[in-house]
């Protein structure tokens, strides 16, 4: 298999996941336009842009999950662990192991707070309770929630705040022992305390996981993030590390949309 070229002028240190010359299609409709880019490993990659060019299905295509929506086409390459994710020899459940997901909309099972983060291990064959209580624990832990939970585990999560729903879908995600996070924009449904959690909780994470992260907000790309790619009606515009993009874009598209001239 021929190893791609990073993107031109853009080098990222020891990626984790290389995007080469991704297209995708949803069914005559041309979505991604040949991306290319590099996810550093334990760094934070933020995919900015005005709504529908391409943000979140460039981050669905990480774990196929665009495998479930019908009509779907895809050409070009992701590369994870010098393997392509497409090739179908790939086991799509051990994919979405490795590369965990949180969506726009905390999704709390209607279970308890602790089966909510057993949820995954279990699936995975995971049943001692002993077992079952450290990685929940872990879990929990990892996603700052363990000191407001510890002695209500088994309430719904239904009943926590949002902030604190969607950090237990962080917690979930993280109770399979994943190498790589996708955040699909997890603070646009919080107020400005929890978003602030969120993004604490991000910095931390990022010392353990490569994290890909959606956002429309651009201050917190540049809070969070240490490297960002601006998309434009399906094609990658700018993509470097997030202080030069936003202090020197080399882009006039990247330029006009960070200072809010379009978008």
């Amino acid at each position: 298999m021929t190893e791609p070229a990073p993107p031109e002028g853009v080098v990222v240190e020891k990626p984790s996941i290389r995007v080469d010359a991704l297209s995708l299609w949803y069914g005559d409709s041309l979505a991604l336009d040949r991306i290319s880019l590099d996810l550093g490993e334990r760094r934070i990659t933020a995919f900015i842009g005005p709504s529908g060019c391409g943000k979140s299905t460039l981050l669905r295509c990480l774990n196929r999950m665009n495998d479930l929506v019908d009509g779907v086409r895809i050409e070009g390459r992701v590369l994870f662990g010098q393997h392509d994710i497409f090739d179908p020899e790939v086991d799509v459940n051990a994919l979405r192991k490795r590369i965990g997901m949180v969506f726009q909309r905390s999704n709390p099972f209607p279970k308890s707070i602790f089966e909510n983060v057993a949820y995954g291990p279990r699936i995975h064959g995971v049943r001692a309770k002993s077992e079952l209580d450290g990685i929940v624990e872990r879990g929990l832990r990892a996603a700052a929630l363990w000191e407001e939970v510890r002695d209500r585990l088994s309430t719904s999560a239904l009943e926590l705040s949002g902030g604190q729903q969607q950090r237990l879908c962080i917690a979930r995600a993280l109770a399979v022992e994943p190498e790589v996070l996708l955040l699909d924009e997890p603070c646009s449904a919080l107020d400005p305390v929890a978003t602030a959690k969120i993004e604490e909780l991000l910095l931390e994470l990022r010392h353990t996981y490569t994290i890909a992260i959606v956002t429309h907000n651009m201050q917190q790309a540049a809070r969070v993030s240490d490297y960002t790619a601006f998309l434009y009606l399906g094609k990658l515009v700018e993509f470097g590390e997030t202080r030069e993009l936003f202090v020197n874009p080399r882009e006039k598209r990247t330029q006009d949309y960070i200072t809010g001239r379009f978008g």
